[in-house]
């Protein structure tokens, strides 16, 4: 039995299940000087009606206007491929601190989810140029890696081979059979050195 006396006291009604807010789109200058518009939502619970209704005057604007407020404060210390990348990392931080700024009022924070982080136009052109720049520059470089492993691999060969006359020998045939499928009409055949050098010796000799 719970009494009141009328004119003295009043009765508040709490609604003690999780409450769903709304938080409206909110201008945010990231830490790169892009200017975005943020919106989110957050759900809370009054666990403690008694402060809920004495500690603030209406607790669930207060909770809105915090919950703006820190969206934009701690939105504003991270870059935009940080807010694009790691949004669940900043609805963690987020709710961490309003959960801790609404704890004095019987409230507890549950969740907080960012909805939408809406560009300008011109800046999602300038992400999509960087995108293809970024892209590009993988090729490039695998391309170049692909060329050193290659070069590499040729080195390895040649190495292989000068020990080895037989090998050079066979890699000689190799050579003419695949030449020999061309359909050019001039086909020019390399002499190997190791033929050529006793005609040379000889040749140093008469002179």
């Amino acid at each position: 039995m719970v009494v009141i006396w009328p004119g003295i006291q009043t009765m508040v009604k709490v609604d003690l299940r999780i409450v769903v807010m709304d938080v409206p789109p909110q201008d945010v200058i990231s830490r790169d000087n892009v200017s975005v518009k943020v919106n989110a939502v957050v759900y809370f619970r009054v666990i403690d009606p008694q402060r809920a209704i004495i500690q603030v005057e209406d607790y669930y604007s207060a909770t809105s206007q915090l919950a703006q407020t820190t969206l934009r404060s701690v939105l504003g210390k991270h870059e935009l491929d940080e807010m694009l990348a790691e949004r669940d990392k900043l609805n963690t931080d987020i709710q961490k601190i309003l959960d801790a700024a609404t704890d004095a009022w019987g409230i507890k924070v549950t969740s907080v989810e960012i909805k939408h982080i809406d560009i300008d136009p011109t800046m999602v052109r300038a992400i999509a140029q960087q995108a293809e720049a970024e892209r590009t520059r993988r090729a490039k470089v695998i391309h170049a890696e692909g060329e050193l492993q290659a070069a590499e691999k040729l080195v390895q060969a040649g190495d292989l081979l000068s020990k080895s006359p037989q090998a050079l020998q066979l890699r000689y045939l190799q050579t003419m059979a695949s030449m020999s499928n061309d359909k050019s009409h001039t086909i020019v055949f390399p002499l190997p050195m190791d033929l050529i050098t006793p005609f040379l010796e000889l040749a140093k000799r008469l002179k």
